[in-house]
């Protein structure tokens, strides 16, 4: 299969919800409705935050890595990687992250 998206994105899973401190939280990706790793996510924050993907162990986010503002969606390729994190930029605040799926 593809690493694209053909035809309808849609979410049917539940995702998972980071709450940002000055204090990296992190997570487990959300898996899709089959149970099978997504190849694609959606991520949004309440405020702005910094997030990095990896693909074991307990990730820490920094202020170097990708930064994801409030009222912006970032789609990012999974690429096999299990792990999430996510640290405030300058104000506390909530990370969504949802499977994306094809249907």
């Amino acid at each position: 299969m593809s690493n694209t998206f053909e035809g309808a994105v849609t979410v049917v899973a539940t995702g998972v919800n980071l709450a940002t401190s000055g204090t990296s939280a992190n997570a487990t990706i959300p898996n899709m409705s089959s149970g099978e790793l997504p190849r694609y996510i959606r991520i949004t924050a309440s405020n702005g935050a910094y997030v990095r993907l990896q693909a074991t162990g307990t990730p820490v986010a920094v202020n170097t890595d990708m930064m994801v503002q409030p009222g912006d969606a970032v789609i990012l390729a999974v690429c096999g990687l299990t792990k999430i994190a996510a640290l405030q930029v300058s104000a506390p605040g909530v990370v969504q992250v949802s499977p994306l799926e094809n249907m």
